[in-house]
């Protein structure tokens, strides 16, 4: 909504229905579009991608923010459970990208972003799986963007700290809101919406020097 308000065209890919979000964002005076899309199939991506260009012209920002965070134990977990986890959380943004940066690199500007985690450094237990495939997006991101600023693309991807939505309430991971808020330097929970503003910066002409880098939103949490 943030990046519509801005006044751009959104496609919204998911395999969850989005066209309440369509017709808040359009009535912004902006075009929007809900495509349904598994993330964890390279085939589905593409087809979404080809819709995309065919429906808006192609893609300028791409916003990563696919992922799964299934709690298990290492030996408790199957190498088909680690699969799903970095089929969907992170072989999504080899597809995407592939999707897209074609587009980008004929018009000579694009931005993307991707959402990782501070898991990529904080040695989270029951989580090497996520883990594993958020440090991944941030390794991806770095090499990318060298390939790619000579473009006018840059990658970038933002770290959030536990953010409190739906899912995380409804999840293990409930139980730790009170706990990590006061290891926080601000000491509250986070919400989705203390990530609007540094994603709309780095989809931003402001953030045109900025690249391969990884910007932690987490209310300044220290591990301990």
């Amino acid at each position: 909504m943030r990046l519509a308000e801005e006044g751009a065209n959104v496609v919204i890919a998911d395999i969850a229905p989005a066209e309440e979000v369509v017709a808040e964002a359009e009535k912004l005076g902006v075009k929007a579009l809900a495509i349904h899309c598994d993330m964890s199939s390279g085939e589905s991506i593409a087809a979404m991608g080809q819709q995309v260009a065919s429906e808006m012209g192609g893609c300028d920002i791409l916003v990563h923010n696919a992922g799964i965070y299934p709690a298990q134990l290492f030996e408790e977990m199957s190498f088909d459970d680690w699969r799903r986890v970095l089929s969907i959380n992170l072989d999504s943004i080899f597809h995407l990208t592939k999707a897209v940066l074609p587009g980008m690199k004929e018009k000579g500007w694009g931005r993307i972003i991707a959402v990782s985690s501070t898991t990529f450094h904080s040695g989270l237990a029951y989580n090497s799986h996520y883990s594993a495939s958020k440090a991944g997006l941030i390794a991806f991101a770095r090499a990318l963007a060298s390939e790619s600023g000579e473009f006018g693309i840059t990658v970038n991807t933002i770290a959030p700290g536990l953010v409190r939505t739906p899912t995380t309430e409804g999840g293990p991971q409930s139980q730790w809101f009170d706990m990590l808020a006061q290891q926080q330097a601000i000491k509250r929970t986070e919400t989705p919406d203390d990530l609007v503003g540094p994603m709309a910066f780095l989809a931003s002409d402001d953030a045109a020097f900025v690249t391969g880098q990884t910007l932690l939103v987490d209310g300044g949490w220290r591990f301990v």
